[in-house]
């Protein structure tokens, strides 16, 4: 977790405001609002391990206006001039680590979603800043290399499978599925039973990329075999919330 919030903030880290105003691939969003959001959803996890009564308090008013409380959050830290942002952002950051490495071991703290560990909201943490950080990458034009923490983007994408079903008012597959992925540095990441008749090969970048919403099913580069496998793909994400606009296939933004 800190690792990751140490290279999205090597990037962002010393860019004039014309570099912090340049839209990414999230409609109506600048790189601004891509750290103005990570600021807010750290701060909502530290309110959540810290204070859960006013977490609750506070996630209620949000989800009684789904469509809009995130844009919100993100266009309100977006206004505040970019070293303020900065700073906001790497004190929630470090202040959030300190917490939950002192969350007791069996503690669930409470989310939009299914509650967590302290490990899953660790875990949480690291899947969202990598997926903004590609976006804040892409807009500035900058190439990023992969690394090993995006084992734990695969482990809770795999893991929010029902939640996917379940937000869209779906029932989920009674039946495990077998994801096969091929991680940066060759080696195999897989969950899942062996024998599982619905199944998920290819590349692990592809599919974080995908369950985090950041590029379309039919870019992903991902193979499925089932029918469930295959409609999973179509809706996958591993946020917490309502379902996301997704991406336009490439062919589509030509």
């Amino acid at each position: 977790m800190r690792d990751e919030g140490e290279a999205l903030e090597g990037l962002v880290a010393g860019l004039d405001a014309e570099a912090w105003a340049l839209p990414t691939p999230a409609p109506r969003w600048t790189v601004a609002h891509q750290i103005a959001h990570l600021a807010w959803t750290d701060e909502q996890s530290l309110l959540a391990a810290t204070d859960e009564p006013a977490f609750r308090e506070a996630s209620q008013a949000a989800l009684a206006a789904p469509d809009t409380f995130v844009d919100e959050g993100a266009e309100a830290g977006a206004a505040q001039p970019p070293d303020r942002l900065l700073e906001r952002w790497r004190a929630g950051r470090e202040e959030l680590l300190r917490v939950l490495g002192g969350v007791p071991q069996g503690r669930r703290i409470a989310w939009y979603g299914p509650s967590m560990s302290a490990a899953g909201m660790a875990t949480a943490r690291i899947m969202e800043t990598w997926a903004h950080g590609e976006d804040v990458a892409e807009a500035l034009g900058v190439p990023r290399d992969p690394t090993q923490r995006l084992r734990h983007v695969v482990r809770i994408g795999v893991r929010a499978r029902d939640f996917a079903y379940a937000v869209r008012g779906l029932e989920p597959p009674s039946e495990p599925f077998r994801v096969e992925l091929v991680g940066p540095g060759g080696q195999l990441w897989a969950h899942g039973p062996e024998d599982a008749a619905q199944r998920v090969t290819g590349d692990a970048v592809g599919f974080c990329r995908l369950v985090t919403q950041r590029v379309h099913r039919d870019d992903a580069g991902l193979r499925a075999e089932g029918a469930d496998a295959q409609r999973w793909l179509e809706i996958a994400q591993a946020f917490a919330g309502p379902p996301g606009e997704g991406r336009e296939r490439k062919e589509a933004q030509r």
